[in-house]
């Protein structure tokens, strides 16, 4: 090694002097070890696994090929010997897929099995050499098709408004227009607008998103219909004065319980008897959290001058509003996967018998995505499948779902479902 000096900037602008030990490069020339042996000794224990397999499906299908069996009893002993030496050298090497050597390990040891054991090889035989590569190849077949579909979404769009139409602003039309120049598709500008395809939709949706603040009794009924746009919370309240007296200074004063701040607040209003008015309030969200949103309705007889206070109905903010599915590669939800370290665990109960079934529930009613790709006509008994989605807010939300089929629990599902989320 040579010592080295040299003059260096500090992060505050300053010089200092570092001193260090440089050592000459390594001739790639004269190092002649295989890049296969220098990715195994370097800690891939997955790439150690893989070669494992290989050799023991060459080994397997050495008879096959005409070879005799003193070479085939070779080739399976120089192969055992050097899965022994993998597994050896993942145990004893520290390396980033130090988490992967319980599975890794497992695999040898079944390849060792289907070598020694002749019971093991008559069953496994098929499984490895025919079985494996059907499987692979319906693998490629969905990727394809996954990617095809896309191809052809991309495809199919259509320009519904071209880039010179003219934009009507209803705002700016003249208050002396004729009815011929009144634009008479507006309903439907509006549907486009908001994102919704016909008129149906659009009022389903509005429906399911409406709550009842007050009874039908009360001397105010009041109603919201609550808009989530990603960061922010739209209230639309609907106040209907049920008396025959007007309401003076009637205001909807609004509180919050979790990560949600109140931006505009309702302002005053007064409503004659019989009368309905519609107030707007706006809530800021700064985090994927459950809320709740209360408050109370004071209002000021006119005629009588007393005040009535009318407590409202508690609105809750469910999370699933700011879920979005998404998808990323096997690898990535790997990484992520052994990144976070929270995890929830929660076992199964339910009435449904179905696997295929009970993972399309779980899939619409967390709002995400499964990243497996399975059979639907396939019949078995125990399904494993991840699911991924994403938030608002950029959060990732990884779940891991293994569910078995028992015929001793009168074919009911057993099983885990495993979250985890940064």
């Amino acid at each position: 090694p040579q010592l080295v000096t040299k003059n260096v900037v500090l992060a505050d602008g300053t010089y200092a002097t570092q001193t260090m030990y440089s050592e000459p490069k390594v001739n790639p020339a004269q190092d002649n070890t295989p890049n296969l042996r220098k990715m195994i000794v370097g800690g891939d224990i997955f790439l150690g696994s893989v070669v494992s397999s290989c050799l023991t499906k060459m080994c397997l299908r050495g008879s096959d090929v005409g070879l005799d069996a003193l070479t085939v009893k070779s080739m399976t002993v120089n192969s055992l010997l050097t899965m022994c030496g993998i597994v050896k050298m993942a145990e004893v090497t520290v390396s980033a897929q130090k988490s992967s050597l319980a599975d890794c390990s497992d695999r040898v040891t079944l390849c060792c099995r289907a070598l020694l054991d002749p019971k093991a090889n008559a069953i496994l035989k098929q499984a490895l050499l025919s079985e494996g590569k059907s499987s692979f190849a319906m693998f490629l077949k969905s990727v394809q098709g996954k990617e095809g579909k896309t191809k052809e979404e991309s495809k199919e769009e259509v320009v519904s408004t071209q880039a010179d139409d003219l934009i009507h602003f209803r705002q700016l039309k003249s208050l002396t227009a004729q009815a011929g120049d009144l634009d008479l598709d507006d309903g439907s500008d509006l549907a486009r607008a908001t994102g919704y395809a016909d008129g149906n939709s659009l009022l389903t949706n509005e429906l399911s998103h409406v709550y009842q603040l007050t009874g039908f009794a009360d001397p105010v009924y009041a109603e919201a219909f609550v808009t989530v746009h990603d960061y922010d919370i739209l209230l639309d309240i609907l106040v209907i004065n049920r008396t025959p007296n007007t309401l003076a200074n009637l205001t909807v004063e609004l509180s919050t319980m979790g990560d949600m701040k109140i931006v505009e607040r309702p302002q005053s209003h007064t409503i004659g008897p019989l009368d309905q008015i519609n107030i707007r309030a706006s809530i800021k969200v700064s985090s994927t959290e459950t809320g709740h949103i209360f408050g109370t309705i004071v209002y000021e007889d006119a005629s009588t001058q007393e005040k009535g206070y009318i407590n409202m109905n508690d609105i809750h903010m469910d999370i699933m509003d700011y879920i979005r599915p998404a998808t990323c590669t096997d690898e990535v939800f790997r990484s992520m996967w052994a990144e976070f370290e929270w995890e929830n665990k929660v076992a199964i109960t339910t009435s449904i018998t179905d696997l295929i079934e009970f993972l399309d529930h779980i899939v619409s009613s967390t709002n995400m995505k499964s990243l497996t790709p399975f059979d639907r006509n396939e019949n078995g008994s125990f399904l494993a499948a991840n699911l991924y989605a994403k938030s608002v807010f950029g959060e990732d939300a990884l779940v891991n779902v293994s569910v078995e089929k028992k015929d001793d629990n009168d074919g009911k599902l057993a099983g885990y479902i495993r979250i985890r989320s940064k």
